[in-house]
């Protein structure tokens, strides 16, 4: 098993978080006037679309480069739906345009980057979330 772990800490003098994995950071925080937020970084839905189509964007390079493909360009729209209270994120969309050389298969080459995503795939089936308190 493989596991991955990221941290967050709230960044002084604001209500937002930095979060990091490594040497890579970036800020959490809510839309400027709600709960304190200053809209300094990113929402949660957000950053769970941000996941959904990043991962698609590295799963279309994995892809392509295990075919030998060198892609042009690579184009990702997310659309995250969100409703209820809580509000909860009830599906998404994602809209992908892909450069290919001449010749090549776009749609089989999204289709396998759909079949290996990591994050769609792990949210279709659902992951579950466990929280604690330390101690």
């Amino acid at each position: 098993m493989t596991q991955m772990t990221v941290e967050l800490r709230n960044i002084g003098g604001t209500e937002a978080a930095l979060g990091w994995a490594g040497a890579h950071t970036l800020v959490v925080d809510r839309p400027e006037g709600k709960a304190g937020g200053q809209g300094l970084g990113f929402n949660g839905g957000q950053l769970l679309a941000l996941a959904i189509g990043g991962c698609f964007c590295n799963d279309l390079r994995y892809v392509a480069h295990a075919r030998g493909i060198a892609l042009a360009g690579i184009s990702v729209q997310v659309t995250l739906d969100l409703s209820g209270e809580p509000l909860l994120a009830t599906g998404a969309t994602m809209l992908v345009e892909c450069e290919l050389p001449e010749g090549g298969d776009v749609r089989a080459l999204i289709a396998e980057a759909e079949r290996i995503s990591t994050v769609a795939n792990s949210l279709k089936i659902g992951v579950p979330v466990r929280i604690s308190v330390t101690p």
